[in-house]
């Protein structure tokens, strides 16, 4: 038999923003086109829903740990990541969503009746809360390139995911709230009006968790709720009294179940009915109620005197029905074991929830006419693009010491944590990146002005993601160690800009132009070369003077072999008789 769960903590995680890619955009005739990286994907949000046919929050005990998808990394040639997919979560309408560490904190206080804020009521069905959400991809260096960073080498990595403890309270809303001592007959009540099967039993606390109930009266049909029971000083946690408590906030109609058969001499119908008040009035003080739901102390209220199937209890009941009538009270007895009563109390509480319905309906609709809503255009974290600059109270920086007398400042705020997890401290120009946007921000000035000198410890952010460096002013956040020259452009690339400092694409006449220019350059060369051959420059391809090359043959001891050796007479004569013979036919033409 599956248990009931109203109260559950769940470990939720946004998915991780895939990283941003580098890359070079490569053509024919343009070997660097420019950047085309694509940024990564925007991972996906645990996103809790309220599902009407949902009924407790067992699923949540055996499994607490839910996350979302990671989005993809971007690719090369203007290719975004995909999105993470978003993970959808179903829980019973009436949810009340909280921090799990401030739930805990203000329990520690035992300020009885005293709750954390919650962070999502979901009351209607289909209403949505984001518990954690994705983390935004990096961007691509398409997306990093500008005017004066033509060329990025780097890509800024993805944002993690959300992380968090999230609690989940059931509260129950039916129309109709059992309230009474416990072993009332509250339980026999509701088996005895409706289907429910709950547990019933002769011994106190016999109902521990609560059963709900439809009736039908009629052609109407409302809901009625056995919670557990209450006692004196439920307000301030004894019993299971804030177990109790939590159930009825969201009910219409209470309706006291008077046990008249009681044998304890010192309880009587009104005296429990004013105790049962008393605590109702403690808790309600405490209450932070929603839009749309009356105040506990303005619900109507009736009693039901039970167990008449009793003669004493009988006799008891209708002696004190005309102190409560006088109360302004609608009084029933009614017996679970002979049906007595039952068919009148079912009928009157029906006529109760109809006009209880219509009055809820027009306080609701007045409410959200007095009310303006401003919707965003974009639902969701918008993507923040050019959030390079800002003010100074966007981040703060505090000195802290340890205490052996080590100093060190630490700077937090949203855009300085954010920069330092997109930034890949494996690149130096992603480093340098980073150090440009922190001093654009301001935070440079500000340590300064905090007292911070050259090669004090500084760290932005704080736990896992945080990162520590020593502080040098004196460097420009690297920019003059780029490209050999100093305080060059971070991202400028030589090979995409002329002489005028911009890159600009050829025309096709100028192509056309340089094209022939080239050929004609190239048709001189050959000129040139063929004057020379004829002016005899270059010497006779038709006199071979040593065709074998045994002339310049050379032993391995670097000797040149006997029968290749010549006199030297011999070489000079052949010399002279070469030139000779040249002279002689230069004369003839």
């Amino acid at each position: 038999m599956s248990a009931f769960v109203d109260r559950v903590t769940v470990h939720v995680r946004g998915g991780d923003g895939g990283n941003g890619a580098s890359s070079i955009k490569r053509e024919k005739y343009k070997p660097l086109a420019g950047p085309d990286g694509g940024n990564g994907g925007d991972g996906g949000s645990v996103i809790f829903v309220a599902d009407s046919n949902a009924t407790s929050l067992l699923d949540y005990r055996f499994l607490p740990h839910r996350s979302a998808d990671s989005g993809t990394m971007g690719l090369g040639g203007d290719k975004d990541g995909s999105k993470g997919e978003d993970v959808l979560l179903p829980v019973p309408v009436g949810t009340v969503i909280f921090d799990a560490k401030d739930a805990a904190s203000q329990s520690k206080k035992k300020t009885g009746g005293q709750q954390a804020k919650p962070l999502a009521d979901l009351r209607h069905p289909g209403e949505r809360f984001i518990a954690a959400h994705g983390g935004n991809g990096g961007l691509g260096n398409r997306a990093l390139a500008n005017r004066t960073r033509r060329a990025p080498g780097f890509a800024l990595l993805g944002e993690p995911g959300e992380e968090r403890d999230i609690l989940l309270e059931l509260k129950s809303i039916a129309d109709v709230a059992l309230v009474g001592f416990p072993s009332a007959g509250k339980s026999s009540l509701i088996a005895a009006m409706s289907s429910a099967k709950p547990k019933i039993a002769d011994y106190p606390f016999t109902t521990l968790v609560p059963n709900l109930g439809v009736v039908e009266a009629g052609d109407m049909r409302f809901t009625i709720a056995d919670v557990p029971g209450l006692i004196p000083g439920a307000s301030q946690g004894k019993g299971l009294g804030l177990e109790f408590l939590r159930h009825i906030e969201r009910t219409e109609i209470i309706a006291h179940v008077i046990d008249c058969a009681t044998l304890e001499a010192d309880r009587d119908p009104m005296a429990d009915y004013r105790a049962l008040e008393q605590e109702l009035a403690a808790y309600a003080d405490a209450l932070d109620l929603p839009l749309g739901v009356i105040p506990i102390a303005e619900r109507p209220r009736i009693v039901v005197l039970n167990k008449c199937d009793v003669p004493e209890a009988k006799e008891l009941a209708e002696f004190v029905k005309p102190e409560f009538e006088s109360l302004g009270l609608r009084v029933f007895i009614v017996s679970t074991a002979s049906h007595e009563g039952l068919k009148e109390l079912r009928f009157a509480i029906s006529e109760m929830v109809a006009e209880l319905r219509d009055k809820l309906a027009e306080q609701e609709s007045a409410q959200e006419q007095e009310r303006i809503v401003i919707r965003p255009l974009e639902t969701g974290r918008p993507r923040r693009r050019n959030d390079e600059s800002g003010f100074a109270s966007e981040f703060s920086i505090e000195r802290e010491q340890d205490r052996n007398g080590n100093h060190w400042f630490t700077v937090t705020g949203t855009k300085p944590e954010r920069w330092v997890m997109q930034t890949n401290f494996d690149n130096d120009e992603a480093v340098g990146y980073l150090g440009d946007r922190l001093a654009k921000l301001g935070v440079e000035d500000s340590l300064r002005r905090a007292g911070a000198h050259p090669g004090d410890e500084v760290h932005i952010g704080r736990g896992k993601n945080s990162v520590a460096f020593d502080w040098d002013p004196t460097i420009s956040a690297g920019a003059e160690m780029l490209d050999g020259e100093p305080m060059v452009s971070r991202g400028k690339d030589l090979r995409l800009q002329d002489q005028d400092g911009y890159a600009r694409r050829r025309s096709n006449a100028e192509r056309r132009e340089q094209y022939h220019e080239m050929m004609d350059a190239r048709q001189a060369v050959r000129d040139a070369m063929m004057a020379e051959r004829k002016a005899g420059h270059w010497a006779d391809p038709a006199v071979a003077d040593d065709p074998e090359g045994k002339a310049y043959a050379l032993n391995r001891d670097g000797t040149q072999p006997v029968d290749t050796q010549r006199d030297d007479d011999a070489v000079e004569t052949a010399d002279d008789a070469g030139t000779d013979a040249n002279a002689g036919k230069n004369t003839e033409q």
